[in-house]
């Protein structure tokens, strides 16, 4: 500020008066309102900032660099930003599509080098669980009627006990057992030596 003998005052009071520390951490120009209790200041919301980050990141990443990546962003699309409207919202997709991208990048990127067996695609072998599969329904296949319909009822298609005791017109204790001695045959089936 400027006095009246033509010297500048450089006292902390008028600095802050004159403006905020950063042009871009303070978005809102001389005279846009913010909404009511709202700030257009990005360091009120740094708190919320790094509670959201540790929120997003759980181990993923360092919610810290989330935040200072999000601070980044907001910096440089501040002439994006539209005074008066919420900036913690603002802030908050900001920093909530900055983690999802960075989600995805990682999926994308291999590590090690291109010779590296990591490179090479893999899959899990299903042959094992298409032969288990084949076994449990021979298996269920040999089953008495009464047991299998009662075990599917309950296993397979989720009805409770009470359900399947009023489909298969018996008692909630007959299908109990029923359920019971199929699984035992089932397993007798499956694993015969343990």
């Amino acid at each position: 500020m400027a006095d009246r003998t033509g010297s500048l005052d450089f006292a902390p009071s008028a600095l802050a008066r004159q403006a905020p520390a950063h042009p871009a951490l303070a978005l809102a120009p001389s005279g846009g309102a913010p909404a009511p209790g709202m700030s257009d200041d990005i360091l009120d919301y740094l708190p919320a900032l790094r509670a959201f980050a540790r929120g997003l990141c759980r181990g993923a990443q360092d919610p810290d660099d989330l935040v200072q990546e999000t601070l980044l962003r907001a910096i440089e699309y501040a002439g994006t930003y539209r005074p008066g409207t919420n900036l913690r919202a603002w802030l908050f997709t900001i920093m909530r599509s900055r983690f999802y991208n960075d989600c995805r990048r990682a999926g994308r990127e291999t590590t090690g080098r291109t010779d590296c067996v990591s490179v090479l695609p893999k899959s899990q072998p299903t042959q094992e669980w298409h032969l288990r599969r084949k076994e449990l329904m021979r298996a269920l296949d040999r089953l008495p009627p009464h047991y299998r319909e009662a075990l599917v009822l309950i296993s397979v298609l989720g009805e409770s006990y009470v359900g399947a005791a009023d489909i298969m017109n018996c008692d909630i204790g007959t299908i109990k057992s029923r359920v019971s001695r199929a699984r035992g045959i089932l397993r007798g089936m499956l694993a015969p030596d343990f």
